[in-house]
């Protein structure tokens, strides 16, 4: 295949492989009510589903420079792939508590590969379109969490848990597929000094930002049904939910992919999008059951818009694809540490409250500190790897 083949088919081959990121994590939600009653697992158990994979998500991808320099950026993104496919297919051949533990950590760590080298691949293909294209794969990744968590649950009235989960196993199989054929997309490239990354006090500002932003999203897949199931809804109900959700952030990150290159300063958008979030919040909060849908599309609208602004903002702090990249995987990495935390949270106030509803006010509490942190990111700014 011509590079220039390569270069036309790239973002078609990228939503193909965004797509996978997100089923492993999404899937279970909806399905978490049978998954603890066949299993046994407590609600803190039951959170690590997710705390597991994101913690693991945010390890690897602060190893983002070695990955890259160790197996190359080509490489990683195909290895990812398998491990996630891997992870889906031994649910649905072995189901069991080991196994859905052991294939959290394995599905985490294909996620965490494929978000590590991803960046610096749109960076390095894009150019000047590298923002749009980051926040249209950005809503890719929404996407297949809004499938997989929609669709999950007739699965799994169909099929059983064990298929519900495993089925996700066959995107998989065709994206990495159609990324072997792309063939070369990108140089080795050289990893951009990690070291130098943590001695600045902005990409640790970024890494909170985008940490506290994303643990709103992990915190919806991995409880919004389970609140509404407890609330006395159908898991099917509180599953279309909790797609609304995702359908929500999807139409958010397709806005921001076809519209931040026009606006240098992020600020507004950032705030627009936090009021947004916190406003859905309010409503699960006041009146869950009354005002069920417009909170699933608000929160959905704040924090569809918030993952890919987080990213772009990241990217815009480095000069070239590579610093761009490393600061992508540090803000990442040490982010989704801390957006493993909200989850874990959650389902320790659940098993001794009964109640989630301090969760919602302790994710509105972090939307205030989220809106400090945005009216600090004006144009321009830049994180300076050399000094």
């Amino acid at each position: 295949m011509s590079s220039m083949q390569a270069r036309l088919l790239f973002p078609v081959t990228m939503l193909l492989v965004g797509i996978n990121l997100r089923p492993t994590i999404a899937a279970i939600g909806p399905l978490l009510d049978g998954i603890q009653h066949d299993t046994g697992l407590s609600d803190s158990g039951a959170s690590l589903l997710t705390a597991l994979p994101v913690a693991l998500m945010g390890i690897c991808l602060l190893g983002t420079g070695r990955l890259q320099q160790a197996i190359g950026r080509q490489r990683g993104v195909a290895a990812g792939l398998a491990f996630i496919g891997l992870a889906c297919l031994a649910r649905w051949v072995w189901p069991g508590v080991g196994t859905l533990l052991a294939t959290a950590i394995l599905g985490g760590v294909g996620i965490a590969m494929v978000q590590a080298l991803m960046p610096a691949i749109i960076r390095e293909q894009a150019g000047s379109r590298s923002a749009g294209l980051m926040g249209l794969y950005s809503t890719v990744i929404m996407g297949g969490a809004m499938v997989s968590a929609a669709a999950s649950p007739w699965i799994g009235n169909l099929g059983g848990w064990p298929v519900a989960l495993g089925i996700w196993a066959l995107p998989v199989v065709a994206g990495l597929s159609v990324w072997l054929m792309l063939g070369p997309v990108s140089k080795t490239g050289n990893a951009s000094d990690g070291l130098a990354i943590h001695k600045k006090a902005r990409s640790w500002l970024l890494l909170a930002f985008f940490g506290f932003g994303t643990g709103g999203y992990t915190l919806m897949l991995a409880w919004l049904p389970p609140f509404y199931t407890q609330l006395g809804w159908p898991s099917t109900t509180a599953g279309a939910m909790l797609g609304v959700l995702t359908f929500a952030e999807v139409i958010a990150g397709i806005a921001v992919s076809l519209w931040i290159n026009r606006f240098p300063d992020r600020r507004p958008a950032l705030l627009l999008a936090i009021a947004a979030l916190l406003t859905g919040l309010a409503c699960l909060c006041m009146a869950p059951l009354a005002l069920a849908w417009p909170a699933a599309i608000l929160v959905g609208l704040g924090i569809g818009a918030l993952f890919p602004l987080s990213l772009i903002i990241a990217m815009d702090h480095g000069t070239n694809a590579a610093e761009a990249g490393a600061i992508a995987g540090f803000v990442q990495g040490g982010g989704y540490l801390l957006a493993a935390l909200l989850p874990l949270i959650a389902g320790l106030l659940r098993q001794a409250l009964s109640d989630l509803t301090p969760a919602w006010l302790l994710m509105a509490g972090l939307c205030v500190v989220l809106a400090g942190m945005a009216w600090r990111f004006r144009p321009g700014d830049r994180i300076s790897l050399s000094a």
